[in-house]
């Protein structure tokens, strides 16, 4: 079977034409007017081309600009008039003055028998009042013994204008000024061959000449491809100029002698100069950043050593070394790290303040709320309990005693974080009118228990013996259950087994202070039995351990409290709200006057206080003895309290257990015996 086909695609060469419809869409869009349809399927329709459908200002009023949308497919297809032709509009493009239509081909087919009635042996090509282009169209025959012809019933190329007045050049169109389409900033052309003419935009402008300021100025400035410039470009309507930077000569446009910017010969050492300066400048700033950076850098290293001897590391890795342990998983906590958690130790994160520092609530990354303990002066003697703390700490694992997480000594002073209690101080809930009315006699009763048990693990079962040496109700954490957490462990000493007493710079905290101790310099565990007594005074009366609303010699809770008890007044000075106990409050008054008693000797154990303690709440009607309130000893202990206690000034300072101690109260040793 021979196959004879012919192809023709036809170019168009107008008076009036559009620009492809897939250009970049902004000048696509310059070439629309207006609130008139813009595409058939994927043609874009520019100005003076139209559909049918649109209004008649969209386009120009002839068949030649009439494009028909034919919307029965997907997408829609763009004819010209069909009245005239059924040419498929493929292209139109206004820059270039073409339209490009599809046109079918011809073909005849044969098979061994002879021809088999598929053929089409011609086409017409009708294109209204536009020429055909002589230079871009090809008249292709494919095939085996084929002849193909291409005939024009005029025999000849010969075209004429149907437009209105058959204006046939520009010099025509101009005459006629109500059908000129050539707009401001356009150049009118006459058509190569045959009538009509074409509009352009002027050089230096682009769009559509056929609309209203549809030419626009170009600007070459924003594009180095469309100027020479070699110095400055400065655009300007319509074109561009080019100039030279200051101290430079030429026309600034590139290529040709003397046209490119050169340095003038009187400038050119200078320009050298300060270009060499402006490097030198650079190259000493470069290098004296670095140089001051990396002094900053050691300086910081440097004084982070500093700070870690000055805080005693060096003394806590002795410490640990010598005590043959390390911190229960204690964490060394950077500077920055603890910054951020304060956010940068603002005032409103402070929890509480204390006579040698500050605690500040934290936030760590994990989410984890701790309590960051940061001290307000720096000295020998504080450094030494700020070590002696985190030693102690690493021995204590108890549920009640507060949690050390971890420390930081690379700071100007050194910090510790603790676990979180959220619930202020015994001392507080104490001494709070709104507080201590809440809090039953069974609950003080439980924390006293449980401050006991701590105390008592402290003495006789962690694997050191611990002096707590500063047992007080500010001392003493209560989480949300009111579950106690003992604290502050700066004071504390260890105790090795051949120690049976420690002779020690007397310290604590008046009011609580065993008077032996403060006589003798000698500390024991006994010393917290008699801390542990003011406490238990403390929950029995609701009073504090020192008061200057009492008489003077009255001033000190113990005394207070045993004179009471001597003139057997103890359910007149208890709070109301425990009154009612008789058989418990007896039992644990007559425990605290026996953790008072002036001789260490004479005192319980803290195991034995604890064990009693642990059987007043298990045995809530177990008769207890009468309390002895005319003995001997008892007179003498107030007696000899009354010439020893010495009375230190109230403080506003509010301490949240966490802070140490008024150790700005202690005393020197007294060689004497008491």
């Amino acid at each position: 079977m021979a196959i004879h086909k012919l192809l023709l695609k036809v170019v168009v060469l107008g008076a009036l034409l559009s620009s492809y419809h897939n250009r970049i869409t902004e000048a696509t869009n310059s070439m629309m007017k207006h609130g008139c349809r813009r595409a058939c399927g994927t043609l874009s329709i520019p100005y003076p081309f139209g559909t049918r459908d649109s209004n008649s200002d969209c386009r120009i009023d002839h068949p030649s600009f009439t494009i028909e949308c034919d919307n029965s497919t997907n997408p829609p297809v763009p004819y010209m008039d069909k009245r005239t032709s059924d040419l498929e509009i493929l292209d139109i493009s206004i820059e270039d003055h073409e339209m490009q239509v599809n046109v079918s081909s011809v073909r005849e087919c044969y098979n061994s028998s002879g021809h088999n009635g598929t053929s089409s042996v011609y086409t017409g090509l009708s294109v209204a009042d536009f020429p055909i282009s002589n230079t871009k169209n090809k008249f292709i025959a494919i095939g085996c013994d084929t002849l193909a012809t291409f005939q024009d019933p005029e025999e000849k190329f010969s075209f004429s204008s149907r437009l209105g007045n058959r204006e046939s050049t520009c010099e025509d169109a101009k005459k006629n000024s109500a059908s000129y389409k050539c707009t401001n900033n356009t150049i009118c052309t006459d058509a190569e061959n045959g009538s009509g003419y074409k509009c352009t935009c002027k050089g230096g402008y682009r769009g559509n000449p056929y609309l209203v300021n549809g030419c626009q100025d170009i600007n070459e400035c924003a594009d180095p491809e469309k100027n020479p410039c070699d110095g400055i470009c400065h655009n300007t309507e319509g074109s561009y100029t080019c100039s030279c930077p200051k101290g430079y000569r030429g026309d600034g446009k590139k290529g040709g002698d003397g046209s490119r910017c050169i340095a003038n010969p009187k400038s050119s050492h200078l320009v050298i100069i300060l270009v060499g300066l402006g490097v030198g400048i650079i190259v000493l700033l470069f290098s004296a950043s670095f140089l001051y950076l990396g002094l900053k850098k050691r300086k910081l290293i440097r004084l982070k050593e500093q700070y870690f001897k000055q805080n005693g590391g060096l003394l806590l890795q002795q410490q640990l070394h010598e005590h043959d342990r390390t911190t229960n998983a204690a964490k060394i906590f950077n500077a920055e790290e603890l910054e951020v958690a304060t956010n940068h130790y603002d005032d409103s994160r402070i929890v509480g303040r204390g006579g040698y520092g500050t605690v500040y609530k934290g936030i760590l990354p994990n989410s984890t709320i701790v309590a960051i303990k940061k001290s307000k002066l720096v000295d020998e003697n504080q450094i030494k309990q700020f070590i002696n703390e985190v030693i102690v700490l690493s021995q204590i694992n108890h549920r009640n005693v507060v949690n050390l997480l971890g420390c930081c000594l690379e700071t100007e002073v050194p910090l510790l974080v603790y676990e979180f209690v959220n619930n202020g101080t015994l001392f507080e809930h104490i001494h709070n009118l709104n507080k201590s009315s809440k809090m039953s006699w069974e609950t003080r009763l439980r924390i006293a228990s449980e401050t006991a048990g701590v105390l008592s693990y402290l003495h006789s079962a962690a694997s050191i013996p611990i002096i707590h040496q500063d047992v007080k109700s500010t001392n003493i954490l209560l989480d949300a259950n009111y579950t106690a957490k003992v604290s502050d462990f700066g004071a504390s000493q260890l105790v090795l087994l051949d120690q049976a007493e420690l002779s020690t710079m007397v310290q604590g905290t008046f009011g609580y202070l065993d008077p032996e101790h403060l006589h003798t310099s000698q500390l024991t565990e006994k010393s917290d039995v008699y801390s542990f007594g003011i406490v238990l005074v403390e929950l029995l009366t609701g009073k504090k351990a020192l008061s200057f609303d009492r008489p003077e010699e009255e001033g000190s809770l113990a005394m207070y409290f045993l004179l009471a008890l001597k003139e057997d007044r103890l359910f007149q000075i208890v709070e109301e709200l425990i009154a009612e106990d008789n058989e418990q409050v007896k039992g644990v008054a007559d425990l605290a006057k026996r953790c008072l008693k002036l001789k260490g000797d004479e005192r319980l154990t803290m195991k034995e206080v604890a064990n009693e303690l642990d059987g007043i709440r298990a045995m809530a009607n177990h008769l207890w003895v009468n309390i002895d309130l005319n003995s001997e000893e008892t007179v003498h202990l107030l007696g000899e309290m009354t010439d020893s206690i010495v009375y230190a000034e109230s403080s506003n300072t509010t301490n949240t257990g966490y802070t140490d101690s008024m150790k700005n109260h202690v005393m020197p040793p007294v060689n004497s015996g008491r």
